[in-house]
């Protein structure tokens, strides 16, 4: 054999001319808050659902509601984990919020009791509502209690490696008179908590009433980002019905290899499992 046709026959592919197998992309980890999708429906049917349609997670709003020891037996069943509950109650928690430094002992208690929940229902992270704005206080020291309290809230969690993701939220059209509605203020906050256990919840519908520039926003903040919510504007419906080219959200958040839960949170138009279909195709295409 010439040195020349070796050489030619060492640089066919292996095993009879085939191309070895290439290593698949990792899938986004996708999440379902259930209650907007199967209204009507008990925790443990939802659950149900979101295994039926392939998700890896799902997260609910009340945990008080729930007793772990029959939802995190059904979760292991299901194979699907519970990617979230909520720290302090709601989006304008009474006497419990962060914006005012007199319920800051309200709000760190609550923490504490959610921290017991999050270990029972075996999740790592904990949704943090700032609350609304409190009349009459100038914004930066609201803003300043917002920083102290999570600060406070980090010494808390971080033992245990539960994360507060914080969440902003539209005020123009769902939660007027909510405080935290920008982004840049939002991870000006993280970057004065300097927490890897306080991050921010991204709920990709608020962010684009409020600012928008999503993809852009995300790429620069991702360090600062744990969790991500999903509808389309207007109508917080199911992507693909509004104004939001979610496919390349998605691509953008996958591309920069977020580990993270990006859950559905919408109003579906059509037949749940339908959208969720849809929604998957479209975030792992």
């Amino acid at each position: 054999m010439t040195r020349r046709r070796f050489l030619r026959l060492s640089a066919l592919p292996a095993l009879g001319g085939l191309a070895p197998a290439q290593t698949a992309k990792p899938k986004l980890k996708l999440s379902v808050r259930v209650e907007p999708l199967f209204k009507h429906m008990k925790l443990p049917e939802q659950m149900q659902k979101v295994a039926e349609a392939g998700y890896q997670g799902f997260e609910f709003g009340n945990w008080r509601a729930w007793d772990p020891a029959v939802i995190t037996p059904l979760a292991h069943k299901l194979g699907i984990a519970c990617a979230c509950i909520v720290g302090n109650v709601g989006v304008n928690p009474k006497g419990m919020g962060l914006t005012n430094p007199a319920e800051r002992a309200g709000f760190l208690t609550e923490i504490k009791a959610s921290l017991e929940a999050a270990k029972r229902f075996e999740t790592t992270q904990m949704v943090t509502l700032t609350a609304n704005a409190v009349p009459g206080m100038a914004r930066e020291a609201q803003h300043q209690s917002i920083v102290a309290g999570l600060k406070a809230a980090h010494d808390i969690v971080a033992p245990h490696k539960v994360t507060l993701i914080v969440e902003p939220l539209n005020t123009l059209v769902d939660h007027k008179g909510y405080y935290l509605n920008h982004t840049a203020e939002a991870f000006e906050i993280m970057r004065e908590v300097d927490s890897p256990f306080v991050k921010i919840l991204f709920d990709i519908y608020h962010v684009q009433i409020m600012d928008g520039n999503l993809i852009d926003t995300i790429r620069k903040n991702i360090g600062y980002i744990a969790h991500f919510h999903v509808g389309d504007v207007p109508g917080r419906h199911e992507p693909g019905t509004g104004e939001i080219n979610y496919r390349n959200v998605f691509r953008a958040i996958h591309d920069l290899g977020f580990s993270g839960f990006v859950a559905m949170e919408y109003n579906p138009s059509k037949d749940p499992m339908e959208t969720l279909a849809e929604v998957k195709e479209m975030a792992w295409s």
